[in-house]
């Protein structure tokens, strides 16, 4: 992807900012949508006004260990920001204060899963996964098999590594769109960047409805202004459920990828 240097109004840490995430994402980060994190522009900030990089290293890897990524992803990572910036190396200071970072990060109580996304409003996967195990549990009770009742419809507006103010901006207008497409009482998440899903009942207008989501949320990007930063049209589909319950997690899993 290529950055225009030369845009009105960018700073120049934004630019540096965006090569330094396309660069990683190109040769050593494994999943392009959880490499920005706000510890990315105290380095990057850090780094443009020629301070210490030690301290904004060191919370970047407090912010890696708690995302999950490896010390190996997370060092290689921060290499690419020097070379990007036009140094041959990090500095030994920065790498062990990011070290430092991530091994207390990783070393830290695990917190309860987050239960809401706050850029698009909907749920987590974790809040989805919930609500399914609920669904499951309520067909047992009454007898019923949860594949002929229940469905998910998944929505993929997904376009090729958007900064992350346009990310947000995105997930703001699906988040809206799929709220008033559907309203209250409809469990909802953003399963990945720019994926969601919404766990439905099954009937004889689920597969009609379609078309009219899929309209709905191309309207509301445009009144959004944010059409261009979404697939057009966006993709959307209905995903059978499994029968078993234990299945449900590598579902949600194979969507993502």
């Amino acid at each position: 992807m290529t950055i225009e240097a030369n845009l009105p109004g960018r700073r120049a840490s934004d630019v540096l900012l965006r090569q330094w995430e396309n660069a990683s994402v190109e040769s050593v980060w494994l999943r392009p949508g959880d490499w920005y994190t706000p510890a990315t522009e105290a380095l990057v900030e850090a780094l443009e006004a020629r301070l210490d990089t030690a301290p904004a290293a060191f919370r970047l890897g407090q912010a890696r260990a708690a995302a999950g990524v490896g010390i190996t992803e997370a060092i290689d990572d921060m290499a690419v920001l020097f070379r990007s910036a036009g140094f041959e190396s990090a500095p030994i200071r920065s790498i062990r204060a990011l070290c430092e970072g991530w091994t207390e990060g990783d070393s830290a109580p695990v917190a309860a899963p987050t239960m809401k996304d706050p850029e698009s409003g909907l749920g987590t996967t974790e809040y989805l996964t919930q609500r399914l195990a609920e669904v499951y549990g309520a067909a047992v009770r009454s007898g019923t098999q949860v594949p002929d009742t229940h469905a998910v419809v998944v929505v993929d507006v997904a376009v090729a590594d958007p900064d992350p103010w346009q990310r947000m901006a995105r997930n703001a207008a699906v988040g809206q769109a799929l709220t008033n497409a559907y309203g209250e009482g409809y469990p909802m998440a953003r399963l990945a960047d720019g994926l969601y899903a919404v766990l439905v009942e099954r009937g004889t207008s689920l597969g009609a409805g379609i078309a009219i989501l899929r309209d709905h949320i191309s309207d509301r990007a445009i009144a959004m202004r944010v059409g261009n930063l979404m697939r057009q049209p966006p993709r959307v589909w209905i995903e059978s459920l499994p029968a078993d319950h234990t299945y449900v997690a590598s579902l949600l899993e194979s969507l993502q990828r």
